[in-house]
């Protein structure tokens, strides 16, 4: 099966109260835990690749990967640009054969937001490519780019409103008190802000900074309207402690198959627990 947008499966998340899982790709144990764990949950879901990944595992790599698992799989599985900072490299990532890419203008105003997504939408449209857009500022580290917790602001209700209005993404990231990275405290999710924007607009909510969220907080915010959640860092954290588990353990082991085989089964086993959670296990 090719890749697909994310409108293959983001409206019936939304209409059956589930949620679909982007989960970050950084290299081939990353792409393959995640198809693995999809495959025997039956579940669609979303690659997401940074632009600090892109860099690292190269466009060519990245996009062969993505058909390869999608291929093998025959599941409904989106290649997703996460956090695009530019018309330009979203353009440059639907040329490179990416099914959906994410335009991040929530540096800038309002205004300049709009019309900087208008475009990006524009233009993907005419390609089948799904957009999600972005208002509200996420605190948090994602790559390179860190915003203090003091420095994030929620996203307000009516602006988000009027952004889906004029841009017509197909999904929307809003800020509600989730965070990039893992959490020192319990996040405070203001459920009432999705609840308001879900039930206004026809597209899914978005949640972004899903790793650590407690599971009931994540039950409470696909009820409210989200149906795309984000998760990278404990997969991340999954990988590297299996890794450090194994070269502590043994001084002698050099051969990098003996230390990726139990990171990916660790996140694998992470995925397959948040597709459950989710509830897009069996809605391939």
């Amino acid at each position: 099966m090719p890749l697909v947008s994310m409108n293959e499966f983001l409206p019936r998340a939304k209409a059956n109260k589930f949620a679909v899982g982007q989960f970050n790709m950084n290299n081939l144990e990353f792409a393959q835990a995640t198809v693995e764990a999809a495959m025997e949950e039956n579940s669609p879901f979303i690659y997401g690749v940074s632009e600090g990944a892109l860099k690292y595992m190269g466009i060519e790599f990245t996009v062969a990967m993505a058909e390869a698992a999608a291929k093998k799989s025959g599941l409904p599985i989106a290649l997703h640009l996460d956090h695009g900072s530019s018309f330009e490299v979203a353009m440059k990532c639907i040329r490179a054969g990416f099914s959906s890419v994410m335009f991040d203008g929530s540096h800038y105003g309002l205004e300049e937001n709009i019309a900087l997504t208008k475009e990006v939408v524009k233009a993907a449209r005419a390609m089948g490519v799904s957009v999600e857009g972005e208002l509200g500022t996420i605190g948090g580290v994602e790559d390179d780019l860190s915003v203090d917790e003091e420095d994030a602001t929620l996203a307000k209700p009516e602006e988000a409103i009027r952004f889906y209005e004029e841009t017509g993404v197909d999904c929307l990231a809003i800020a509600v008190g989730t965070a990039h990275g893992m959490y020192k405290g319990e996040p405070k999710i203001h459920y009432d802000i999705i609840q308001k924007v879900a039930d206004a607009i026809p597209v899914p909510v978005v949640l972004h900074g899903g790793s650590g969220v407690p599971d009931e907080a994540i039950r409470l915010s696909i009820q409210a309207g989200v149906g795309k959640i984000n998760v990278n860092t404990e997969n991340q954290v999954a990988c590297t402690n299996a890794i450090r588990e194994v070269l502590g353990a043994n001084a002698e082991v050099f051969d990098p198959r003996k230390y990726l085989t139990p990171a990916r089964s660790a996140m694998k086993a992470v995925i397959q627990e948040k597709i459950r959670l989710f509830g897009s296990n069996n809605q391939a």
